[in-house]
């Protein structure tokens, strides 16, 4: 919507393809209802890519803070939740409507129930669905991942990169709920519904955020960050007690040290189900200044081997996508098929939780319009 909106703006006939029966289904049900629109602290560090540097351009050239100046020109009321993600007060809904009235301003015609059955080129590109055959010298691939399949999400972009020729990079689940073995779920998983905050470390990656108990493992905003960096065989480590020394008070020569002391310790960090849990599973060694040091070590460094994740129906994005090296950072474009754009979750950029993608998605589409010199077509 967003590239062809200002496609249409620069006078450009535009078409917007859509499977679905209404537009922007994905944004309705982001932010809880209430779309995390973007992120004040966008940053090119903020993004997954196999080539880190590619969102840089896109994200230059369209800020958050000319979002913002589209919604404020709408009069959409949002408010800042946390680490500069920005929300509307409302309904996503308002979103969905803001692109629909600047996509009616622009010209931009919406065909809805297209299923796209055939892409071919022949002297410009050529698009068949169940109903028409729509024919452009350019065609932007806006389809998004792999997420969420229930809206209707399909391969559809990526086979269209493969069938012109474009290399894709493997991809997978991200921003996506964690898994634990029998083991692990046997321990922790009637505990689900108890939530803490916690540091959450995958190589050289952490998030400070809450992490989630649930029935089959892990979930929260620290647990989808560092999903998207998390590969089977790797290892987790998580700091359950951040920048918090707990045992301290068991260190006092005045202080009884038995399980009832460290139990009301522990629970001033965890919630009491999840601190007693802790202690039935790790039980003190030995009540000395060392035992007490080990205590508390473990609990700054609780290390989990996921079985795995909750795949794509529960995933917010995919990673992985077209690759990077086959389009041009300032405009979207095939390098090797003129004409031809791939644009937002399709490729192989993926940002972090609070409202990234959206940024993404907002850049990359406004920067693939504003080159846009020609007719053109989206496929979304």
């Amino acid at each position: 919507m967003m590239c062809a909106i200002e496609a249409g703006k620069h006078g450009q006939r535009v078409a917007v393809l859509d499977h679905a029966d209404r537009i922007g289904k994905k944004i309705l049900i982001s932010g809880g209802g209430r779309c995390n629109f973007t992120n004040l602290h966008c940053k090119s560090e903020n993004f997954i890519s196999a080539n880190p540097h590619f969102p840089k351009s896109a994200l230059a050239r369209y800020t958050p803070a000319d979002f913002v100046a589209l919604v404020q020109k709408h009069k959409i009321a949002y408010h800042e939740k946390t680490l500069g993600q920005l929300f509307c007060d409302h309904s996503a809904q308002q979103i969905v409507t803001l692109l629909e009235q600047e996509a009616h301003a622009a010209n931009v015609q919406i065909f809805l129930h297209a299923q796209i059955q055939q892409v071919e080129y022949n002297l410009g590109f050529h698009v068949t669905t169940q109903n028409a055959t729509f024919s452009a010298p350019a065609l932007v691939v806006a389809t998004g991942g792999l997420s969420i399949p229930r809206l209707g999400a399909t391969s559809l972009g990526y086979n269209i990169a493969t069938q012109f020729g474009l290399a894709v990079q493997p991809c997978r689940p991200a921003l996506v709920p964690l898994t634990f073995h029998t083991e692990d779920r046997e321990r922790y998983c009637d505990l689900a519904g108890l939530s803490t905050e916690v540091i959450a470390t995958c190589g050289k990656q952490r998030f400070r955020e809450k992490m989630l108990l649930t029935h089959r493992g892990l979930s929260g905003p620290a647990i989808l960050q560092i999903s998207s960096y998390w590969k089977p065989s790797m290892s987790l480590v998580f700091d359950l007690a951040p920048d918090r020394t707990w045992t301290a008070p068991l260190l006092d020569p005045r202080v009884r040290r038995d399980l009832a002391a460290a139990r009301n310790a522990l629970r001033g960090i965890l919630p009491q189900r999840m601190a007693d849990r802790w202690l039935a599973l790790y039980p003190p060694t030995a009540w000395t200044n060392a035992g007490l040091a080990k205590m508390e070590q473990q609990t700054h460094n609780w290390s989990v081997m996921p079985a795995g994740t909750e795949g794509y129906e529960k995933a917010e994005v995919t990673a992985g996508g077209v690759d990077t090296d086959m389009l041009s950072a300032r405009t979207m474009e095939s390098k090797n098929v003129r004409g031809l754009f791939f644009i937002g979750e399709v490729v192989d950029v993926t940002g972090h939780l609070g409202g990234f993608n959206f940024q993404w998605a907002w850049a990359s589409g406004f920067s693939a319009g504003q080159a846009l010199a020609a007719p053109l077509i989206v496929a979304g």
